[in-house]
């Protein structure tokens, strides 16, 4: 130490500290927060039935007035979609101390109890939104390759670098389950104690970190959504856009046989490489094919990643021509966010997938709710809940949930088109 230095003097200097405290991640809800705008079906714990009309009448035929047999006739076809709910929750806990430190302004800049309360039911949103991007399986990211296997009590890192997604649909403290490729086989053990915790995610480099590691994780081994329930085979969970916008003839679409029912197929554009101008009218079109001009919706909007935006705007550069005007200008090459895509609105959603482009219109689409998002309370009205300590004596340590029962559907799945496999723009 320099003599006389101000080292001595520090404990009588004032210490500055911002109020404004930044976030260094994101909580969109794009996509959730408008179909939670749509008018709700309230339903108990039996799957709410959905009628649809799958086939006309169509006897149709010429027929001759002189004494010819008009033959037999038929009706439309009516059958039910089905779909039930699944439970969600958030799970809050904090000691008393975390409480006690900030709850004055003499103590701390901002009451974080307080925050945290509020910024809970934002994060419980975005967790919505992100199982409104799965498959009805709860996959999260598909693991392309795993390094640094510690074995029980360990840790690996995964890269996932295999799907559209990357890791953008998983969170950091997130419980998660692992699952073989064909989620027949639960790779850790089937209690909340043995799912795999995300210690690290790095987003640009797609590539997580989870502790408590199995130890024998492979590569093409599916993240799932964490909790008990989706650690029976196979896992189901809300059913996202990829379940009800595909046109398999494979599998099911709520009870309904794909192979056999292809009323209930949506309409698909394989891409198969970069956008081209004529496959958002194709997609738009494929729609028209099924339901006619007049049953179209002209309320489509083309909902995508923002790096498929950017590649729409580089067509626009190809077949563009900048007049310069004889005075002062300021330069911009670039398109505003005023666009559209054969006639649809162009909205982007850093949660999409990057490979697809789908094309919604949100008057199709609706939600089952069993009940709505909310504190889970017992009996007693309580919403915070006190842990118990060793000796069964109260800890200082409080617990509180989120819950919500709900899921997602399309009331008309021939009224939905989207370009799949479409590549991503550099740099993304």
């Amino acid at each position: 130490m320099a003599t006389g230095g101000s080292e001595f003097t520090m404990a009588a200097e004032l210490e500055r500290v911002e109020k404004k405290i930044p976030i260094l991640f994101e909580r969109e809800d794009v996509f959730y927060s408008k179909i939670e705008k749509r008018p709700g079906e309230v339903v108990s714990e039996i799957s709410m039935r959905m009628p649809l009309e799958i086939h006309p009448s169509a006897v149709v035929s010429q027929f001759s007035s002189n004494g010819g047999d008009l033959g037999t006739g038929d009706m439309p076809d009516y059958d039910k979609a089905e779909i039930n709910t699944i439970e969600l929750e958030i799970a809050l806990q904090w000691t008393s101390r975390r409480k006690y430190a900030t709850d004055s302004a003499r103590k701390a800049v901002l009451n974080t109890f307080r925050r945290d309360l509020a910024s809970a039911m934002q994060e419980f949103r975005r967790a919505n939104n992100s199982l409104c991007m799965t498959a009805g399986n709860g996959v999260l990211g598909v693991i392309t390759t795993v390094v640094n296997v510690g074995g029980a009590g360990g840790f690996d890192t995964y890269t996932l670098t295999t799907d559209g997604f990357g890791a953008k649909l998983v969170r950091m403290k997130q419980p998660l389950n692992i699952w073989d490729p064909t989620l027949t086989t639960l790779r850790n053990p089937a209690t909340l104690a043995g799912q795999v915790k995300v210690s690290y995610v790095d987003i640009p480099n797609k590539t997580i970190q989870v502790t408590n590691s199995p130890g024998n994780v492979q590569a093409g081994d599916l993240l799932v959504l964490g909790g008990t329930p989706m650690q029976s085979a196979p896992p189901t969970s809300l059913l996202g856009i990829p379940y009800h916008a595909n046109n398999s003839s494979v599998g099911t679409w709520l009870s309904f046989n794909r192979a056999t029912t292809p009323e209930i197929r949506a309409n698909r554009v394989q891409a198969g490489g970069a956008l081209a101008l004529t496959m958002p009218r194709l997609a738009i079109n494929k729609i028209g094919d099924r339901l006619g001009k007049n049953k179209r919706s002209k309320k489509l909007s083309a909902c995508m990643h923002p790096c498929q935006k950017a590649a729409y705007e580089e067509l626009g550069f190809e077949a563009s021509i900048i007049n310069k005007e004889a005075k002062e200008q300021g330069l911009d090459l670039y398109f505003d966010d005023n666009m559209r895509m054969a006639g649809a609105p162009v909205y982007d959603d850093y949660s999409w997938d990057k490979t697809r482009i789908d094309f919604v219109d949100y008057e199709i689409w609706g939600r089952a709710e069993f009940y709505t998002p909310g504190w889970y309370k017992d009996d007693n009205g309580l919403k915070y809940f006190v842990l118990r300590g060793g000796s069964g004596g109260v800890a200082t340590s409080n617990l509180a949930y989120i819950t919500c029962a709900w899921n997602l559907y399309p009331n008309n799945p021939a009224g939905i088109s989207y370009i799949d496999t479409l590549t991503v723009e550099a740099g993304y």
